[in-house]
């Protein structure tokens, strides 16, 4: 019977410390795609300073094209509303372009919002019709730009900010942390089993 809670134990801590294992090797899988995905985007971004912006105008652009990607049907260049914000920010007078975030220049540099390239071009209208009255109704907002100036346009949202960065990392190191935790309180109860066990064994050659 003792052996056979023994082997069960021992079964038990393998498959903990193979859990422990597995959990780490998947956080660092983890914190490899972040570091090469996410991270780099981090580093780049040089929308830093936050301030407060107000609007200059918001009005639509000619219509802009953008290919729709269908499994059933070959790519389609459709056409979507282009919506162009101009800010002032509230220590200069000078007018800016507002883009959504840091990614959107790279889309688009014309439009401050890139929507989703649909077939339903009244629904896309509808949606930046929205967004505009929300611009129009809010004056002022908070937005971020360049403190060095190397970007002269400003962006609404930090995709790749601090907090963005922390929530990225939650996860996975969470996950690490319990990992580590699992495998180092396994081999805890090993060691002093083990210490247990050898004092047994000298008890009973005391003994003897």
């Amino acid at each position: 019977m003792g052996k056979k809670l023994f082997m069960a134990q021992k079964r038990g801590e393998t498959r903990a410390v193979c859990l422990g294992i597995g959990m780490i090797l998947c956080s660092v899988m983890m914190f490899f795609l972040l570091g090469v995905t996410i991270l780099p985007k981090y580093i780049k971004s040089v929308w830093t300073a936050e301030s407060m912006c107000t609007l200059v105008q918001a009005t639509f652009k000619n219509k802009t094209n953008c290919v729709h990607n269908s499994n059933t049907k070959p790519e389609i260049i459709l056409k979507y509303p282009c919506l162009e914000v101009l800010v002032n920010l509230n220590f200069s007078e000078d007018t800016f372009m507002l883009y959504h975030n840091e990614e959107s220049p790279e889309w688009n540099n014309k439009c401050t919002y890139v929507p989703e390239c649909k077939e339903n071009y009244t629904e896309i209208a509808i949606h930046i019709q929205e967004i505009q009255r929300r611009f129009i109704e809010t004056s002022s907002f908070v937005c971020y730009f360049d403190p060095k100036g190397r970007q002269k346009g400003i962006i609404l949202i930090r995709k790749f900010g601090p907090q963005k960065m922390i929530s990225y990392f939650f996860w996975p190191t969470s996950m690490f942390t319990v990992g580590l935790c699992v495998v180092i309180i396994v081999k805890i109860s090993q060691y002093f089993a083990m210490i247990s066990l050898q004092a047994n064994k000298a008890l009973e050659i005391v003994k003897s």
